[in-house]
């Protein structure tokens, strides 16, 4: 459930669609909330969230700390989701602000901002990471809108170097657009990286009668997870299949 954020005139509005006030789901082993940012800076055709996407900002900082400090004590982290939250040019310090009530902070991103989830690293700003593994290179301008896979890369790079938090993959698969091969390329470049976290493969779960962003229909094919390439280097896990 998303909860709107109420509008209070001459303060900084953020651009939060809303918030989702409890998950047991959305980051492991924790209990958290949700904050959902507006806009975004990919096109998926896929995307079953167009009304966040393209949104606008409906609340202010002080609402959602409000919203924060009350619920210590019973929740344990908050997770940054989206629309990408990185696009926002303030949130470094919100989340400072978010870790001063001893929130873990979870930011699910696609990546293309590899500078900025950089210094929210090395400033040890964030608890973990959800990336996001759109499309292969050959196929990421397709499904995503943009020709920005070596910003992509340049975060996934970053993130299997580093050893100081948990971090995941995961790819949502709508069979128009990728199939089999198209995953198995991406198995066999976390491989190359020595990739040991969890590989979450998502089905798309939109219909005909719920608009995606570029209005794509419900899959007409199945994936066949048996013509998968294997590895035994980490878990590839099923998501909504």
């Amino acid at each position: 459930m998303v909860v709107s954020v109420t509008i209070e005139h001459k303060k900084e509005v953020l651009p939060i669609y809303g918030v989702t006030p409890f998950t047991m789901l959305d980051y492991p082993g924790k209990i958290a909330c949700i904050i959902w940012f507006a806009g975004c800076n990919m096109r998926c055709g896929y995307c079953h969230n167009p009304q966040i996407v393209k949104g606008k900002g409906r609340g202010t900082v002080e609402e959602v700390l409000n919203f924060l400090e009350k619920r210590k004590g019973l929740l344990d982290g908050v997770v940054l989701s989206g629309g990408e939250a990185t696009s926002y040019k303030g949130l470094r310090s919100f989340i400072i602000q978010i870790r001063s009530f001893n929130y873990s902070v979870k930011l699910d991103t696609n990546g293309l901002r590899p500078n900025f989830i950089k210094k929210l690293l090395n400033e040890g700003l964030l608890d973990f990471v959800a990336l996001d593994y759109k499309a292969p290179p050959y196929k990421f301008k397709e499904v995503t809108g943009v020709a920005k896979y070596s910003h992509f890369n340049d975060t996934l790079d970053l993130l299997c170097e580093q050893n100081n938090i948990s971090f995941e993959v995961r790819t949502t698969v709508h069979t128009d657009l990728l199939d089999e091969e198209d995953i198995s390329f991406i198995i066999n470049d976390l491989n190359n990286r020595k990739f040991s976290g969890n590989y979450y493969i998502q089905n798309f779960c939109g219909d005909n009668e719920r608009p995606t962003l570029n209005h794509l229909m419900a899959q007409k094919k199945e994936f066949n997870f048996d013509k998968l390439r294997k590895t035994n280097m980490f878990s590839v896990t099923r998501r909504n299949f």
